[in-house]
């Protein structure tokens, strides 16, 4: 058991910011956390977090995966004060870091999040570890799967994720998958890229458009210039930013600011004046 403190970390709001569908909070108030092989139950008790590994995991994984070693509150003051909305959103959403995640998890999460909800993209996703994934048992005893590797994925027909629920969108996981597996698609060289590089790699996939390649840029990449436009956010920029969202004072750490939006759009006061006009 590792025990930490930290500020502006919250795992109730991770588990629902929608960059990551393998995070789930179980009855007991503890959160069970599933990335490719590794598993993680951790529980909070206001600023203290207390993980279920050993200081080894913690150390090499966990705490890169969360990105404890960055301090939000540098980006919460650049806010600017006269920006109510966003002052507003960071206020609700304070907890949110960025996750260090894998890409090809991510490739293959936010493909399946195109024109979905996040309760569907879990069911899908779980589906997919379940049909595909290496059966797994945890320390403490805990049965899970882990996520499919692209060479699990390559040799299947476009159609077979249907039966995992994913639609039209079975394809594009698909072809993701062989694209990477045969090496046509370097993860490790993309991973390498800068920004913009990595973003244009990503538009190559079938089925990967701006804003997917965008989420896979911020929740994977962790590029913090990348900024997701949905639906949500789209609607928030009509209404709180006319003239265009302030990119220079945020530049590189825009994709923060874009999940304080995302999160308070989902969960906050909607119908909040202020903001620029």
């Amino acid at each position: 058991m590792v025990e930490i403190t930290a500020e502006n970390f919250s795992l109730a709001q991770i588990c629902r910011s929608g960059q990551c569908f393998r995070m789930a909070q179980k009855d007991d108030g503890v959160y069970s956390v599933k990335a490719g092989k590794r598993y993680l139950e951790v529980r909070q008790r206001e600023e203290t977090c207390f993980f279920d590994c050993s200081e080894e995991d913690f150390e090499g994984f966990w705490r890169s995966y969360f990105d404890l070693g960055s301090d939000y509150s540098t980006c919460i003051e650049m806010i600017n004060p006269r920006d109510a909305y966003l002052v507003a959103a960071a206020s609700f959403g304070y907890g949110i870091r960025i996750l260090r995640q894998d890409l090809w998890e991510m490739i293959v999460s936010f493909l399946i999040s195109q024109q979905n909800n996040i309760v569907r993209i879990r069911r899908c996703i779980e589906n997919i570890c379940e049909c595909y994934g290496e059966r797994m048992v945890s320390e403490n005893g805990a049965k899970y799967y882990a996520f499919p590797t692209p060479e699990a994925l390559a040799g299947l027909d476009e159609d077979a994720l249907k039966s995992c629920n994913l639609g039209y969108r079975s394809k594009y996981v698909v072809r993701a998958a062989r694209c990477v597996a045969s090496g046509e698609f370097d993860l490790e060289a993309v991973s390498a890229m800068p920004y913009k590089k990595a973003k244009e790699a990503l538009l190559s996939l079938f089925g990967v458009g701006e804003k997917v390649a965008d989420c896979i840029c911020l929740f994977a990449l962790h590029h913090l210039d990348a900024f997701p436009v949905d639906t949500h956010i789209s609607q928030a920029m009509q209404k709180h930013y006319r003239r265009g969202f302030p990119n220079r004072r945020y530049r590189g750490m825009r994709g923060v600011m874009q999940q304080y939006i995302f999160y308070y759009e989902l969960f906050g006061a909607k119908n909040m004046d202020g903001g620029q006009q």
